[in-house]
């Protein structure tokens, strides 16, 4: 009995320390995304039009209290978006070609059951730190930009980046949330047209990565809390928000928001969708990929939120 007692106690230390890692890592996350976001608007207006241009037209009216959270891989993207940051990073000699072998048998692994495992995403965590310790953000970033080009650009569902268009035209902000580094994450989310994205933190001092993740991967658990503690800065109402992934690992920040939808969903989530009454998209196959219907995923709540419409993001008028 009391070997039952201790080990329950271990079981218990474990999960609560697991609990408190993807907290860290949410709240990481978070800061990561408001402070890349606001970065980036501030690029955009330091940037004055040429002599005699026309100065660009404002950004749709923002809807400042509902907003859409897509998980990437096999969501937004085809496959796994770090292996194929793996790859670039090996063409470049970043790491050995068994080194990237690892990263295939996993991919081969995501794409043939459809979903990751533990194992599999504590070994690309390990895998990952290995080869950036000691190197700069920006270096990182500017490789990522021409891996993006090269390898991921043509990996996008039409599909899945039409809804987040969708939600951009009505006003919303758009943000990735993914367990891919938070740089990479970033670029794709630019490039997309996003807003920004929540993504893994990797410690850095000095723009120096250290080797060491802050709080743990922005996966499973960790995802909800990012969500939350970027509403919590955004001044989002989470019941207004809209959240897609294809993975049961995702249930987590499915639930936090009003509006779930299983994107290319895994057996897992299929099955939860269907009992929760989530909407199910599928671009897999040409079934489900031709219509979307903007008040299924929207909701009633989309135009009514536009009354914020000519109020500046708070952000900016900070």
């Amino acid at each position: 009995m009391e070997a039952v007692c201790v080990s329950l106690w271990r079981a218990r230390g474990k999960g609560r320390e697991r609990e408190r890692l993807a907290a860290l890592a949410g709240e990481a996350s978070a800061e990561a995304a408001v402070a890349m976001e606001a970065a980036q608007v501030a690029t955009i207006d330091a940037v004055a039009p040429a002599d005699g241009a026309e100065a660009p037209p404002p950004p749709a009216p923002p809807d400042l209290t509902a907003a859409a959270f897509f998980d990437v891989d096999n969501t937004m993207m085809m496959g796994a978006s770090i292996f194929h940051f793996a790859r670039g990073l090996a063409s470049r000699k970043y790491f050995t070609t068994s080194d990237l072998a690892g990263f295939a048998w996993q991919q081969v692994k995501f794409r043939v059951v459809g979903r990751e495992d533990k194992q599999g995403i504590q070994s690309s965590r390990e895998q990952a730190l290995s080869f950036v310790a000691g190197r700069t953000v920006d270096e990182m970033v500017a490789v990522g930009e021409e891996i993006y080009d090269e390898l991921m650009a043509d990996k996008i569902w039409t599909g899945t980046r039409a809804l987040a268009q969708m939600h951009l035209d009505a006003g919303q902000r758009v943000w990735l949330v993914t367990a891919t580094p938070v740089e990479l994450a970033a670029i794709i989310a630019r490039r997309l047209g996003l807003t920004g994205a929540l993504g893994t933190v990797a410690e850095s001092n000095d723009g120096v990565y250290t080797g060491r993740l802050v709080g743990d991967l922005l996966h499973g658990r960790a995802k909800a809390h990012a969500v939350r503690a970027l509403a919590a800065r955004e001044g989002l109402n989470l019941r207004r928000c809209t959240a897609y992934s294809d993975s049961q690992n995702d249930i987590p920040m499915l639930s936090v928001v009003g509006t779930a939808v299983a994107v290319n969903p895994d057996a897992g989530l299929r099955d939860v969708a269907r009992a929760r009454g989530w909407e199910i998209r599928d671009f897999r196959t040409g079934r489900k990929a031709a219509r979307i219907g903007v008040p299924s995923v929207l909701g009633a709540g989309a135009v009514a939120g536009a009354v914020a419409a000519g109020i500046a993001y708070r952000r900016r008028a900070a």
